[in-house]
């Protein structure tokens, strides 16, 4: 009997700690519209992090997809995004427009769109979301841009990267 205590103890309980094992993970994807002359944005992220972000930075309690959300919380969402998010489309620095969001489960999309845009030969983008709050966070940047599709991980120690399409 003591030593399926000590079996239990010593293999069981340390391998459900891995499985709980929690990844900070978002994926921010980026596509060029030739037609409507637009970069379009579309970033997801877990609910609980950005919560837990957004309620620490602005001393809120957004408590989302609850009866309790905060009505104005679109307010609190766009600030972060422009605080954290930035970038440069053909070396030219570029301002988004925060279309909306939307909740599918535990994530929140963003929607994003940078109007005028009428060649895409670059992007440089910055993405320090979540990483203030989850040191661990890793942003995935996926694009596609001329048919062309590339991708890249960024983290705390690394948020920017610039990719060309030409």
């Amino acid at each position: 009997m003591k030593l399926k205590k000590l079996y239990f103890l010593f293999i069981i309980i340390p391998l459900l700690a891995f499985t709980t094992h929690k990844y900070y993970l978002s994926l921010t994807q980026i596509k060029f519209k030739e037609e409507s002359k637009a970069v379009q944005i579309i970033i997801n992220v877990f609910m609980d992090d950005i919560e837990i972000a957004l309620n620490k930075d602005y001393d809120i309690d957004l408590q989302l997809a609850t009866k309790k959300e905060l009505k104005n919380n679109d307010v609190y969402f766009k600030r972060y995004l422009k605080t954290k998010l930035q970038f440069k489309i053909n070396t030219s620095k570029k301002e988004f427009t925060y279309i909306g969001k939307e909740y599918d489960g535990d994530l929140v999309y963003f929607y994003l769109e940078i109007e005028d845009i009428t060649e895409v030969n670059s992007i440089e983008i910055t993405n320090k979301i979540l990483l203030t709050h989850f040191p661990k966070q890793e942003n995935l940047i996926k694009t596609e841009v001329h048919n062309k599709n590339k991708s890249v991980l960024l983290s705390k120690d690394d948020y920017r990267e610039k990719l060309t399409y030409q």
